[in-house]
């Protein structure tokens, strides 16, 4: 076998499963024989993701946590389909090999597919990948230009519309995040109400209805290995749908810590995109409108909720950290981060009201 990759762990013993099940469900459903040895992926923060070793190949095993209540969000059924419906047309979705909807195998829908062996760039990129500023460049705007390709996609042509409700989706994004905040709110973060009150009165109408990821980031993006400038594929579809581009654009981009930010900013990031030669979040909003032809004009509004949707995230996450749901203590601070995103939301929505 190959070296594990650097961010396998052992199984923690909460998120542990019946091995011999899965395996015997893969050998009826793939013909894949054996009992694989099993690891569980760091960094998960929703959905657990497991690699599945075999003597001759890996596989990769998607699953709700433990405990988790039925969301578009946990669907592993609706996962898998988006994934199978897009992969004829968009050729960076992992291979799908089966979906388990048998709970008594594992006690949850779960689904496998083929592992897509590559480099994924993480807080900090691997030592030996030494790019410069020109090839990192490159490398930024071909990441955007998986976005780009993806929301391109026809929905009806893909059988893709199934996902679809219709025009405003940006009412109903708007309306559905500030609901699950105050669901999962815990006493010792901030009501969020001036900033959940200015998305209600400033959102605009759908620009358009197209195939979205959801969660669309570096460290979801995998690389060739031998040419790092070139994805192979786009990981976690748990959140992808048919609705507005921008809300998609918006969302990614606040994950997008660039090198200026303050250092509150900086000390959250998940993916390199500080380092010298990326672009910054303006300049990638400029080139997606570049290459969509869709307007930005309005680009404060969709800054503001990636932020809040971000923070919705977080708070869910702390929400099973705070009830005991999860003893991950990765999830201990996770209630600053969501104080942090309230204080910068408003400070966005000054800026934004100062400019009027």
């Amino acid at each position: 076998m190959t070296a594990l990759p650097d961010n396998a762990r052992e199984v923690r013993e909460e998120d542990g499963f019946d091995v011999a099940a899965v395996a015997s469900w893969l050998s009826e459903r793939a013909g894949i024989g054996g009992v694989p040895e099993v690891h569980q992926f760091a960094g998960g923060a929703s959905n657990l993701t497991y690699l599945l070793r075999y003597p001759d190949r890996d596989l990769v095993l998607r699953r709700p946590p433990v405990g988790a209540k039925p969301s578009s969000g946990h669907d592993m059924v609706r996962e898998y389909r988006i994934q199978s419906l897009l992969a004829p047309v968009y050729p960076y979705v992992p291979t799908m090999i089966g979906l388990c909807t048998d709970h008594s195998v594992l006690g949850s829908d779960f689904y496998v597919m083929e592992r897509v062996r590559g480099t994924i760039l993480r807080t900090n990129p691997p030592a030996d990948l030494a790019l410069t500023p020109e090839e990192t460049r490159r490398l930024c705007l071909r990441v955007v230009d998986l976005l780009v390709e993806l929301h391109s996609v026809d929905p009806a042509a893909t059988g893709l519309d199934e996902f679809s409700r219709g025009t405003g989706y940006v009412a109903r994004q708007v309306a559905g995040w500030s609901s699950r905040y105050e669901k999962a709110r815990t006493d010792n973060v901030p009501d969020f109400d001036r900033v959940r009150v200015w998305l209600e009165e400033a959102q605009p109408a759908d620009v358009a209805q197209t195939v979205i990821h959801g969660d669309f980031r570096l460290d979801n993006v995998v690389l060739d290995e031998n040419d790092p400038c070139a994805p192979l594929a786009v990981l976690d579809w748990e959140l992808a749908t048919v609705g507005d581009p921008l809300m998609d654009l918006g969302s990614s981009l606040a994950y997008w810590v660039q090198a200026d930010d303050d250092p509150l900013l900086l000390a959250t990031k998940r993916q390199p995109s500080d380092l010298p030669g990326m672009l910054t979040r303006q300049e990638i909003v400029d080139y997606y409108s570049e290459k969509t032809g869709l307007p930005v004009n309005n680009w404060g509004f969709y800054e503001v909720f990636g932020l809040f949707r971000l923070a919705v995230i977080a708070q869910q996450i702390y929400f099973r950290y705070y009830h005991g749901q999860t003893t991950n203590p990765a999830f201990k601070d996770f209630w600053v981060i969501v104080g942090y995103l309230d204080t910068r939301c408003n400070a966005l929505i000054d800026r934004i009201e100062s400019e009027v």
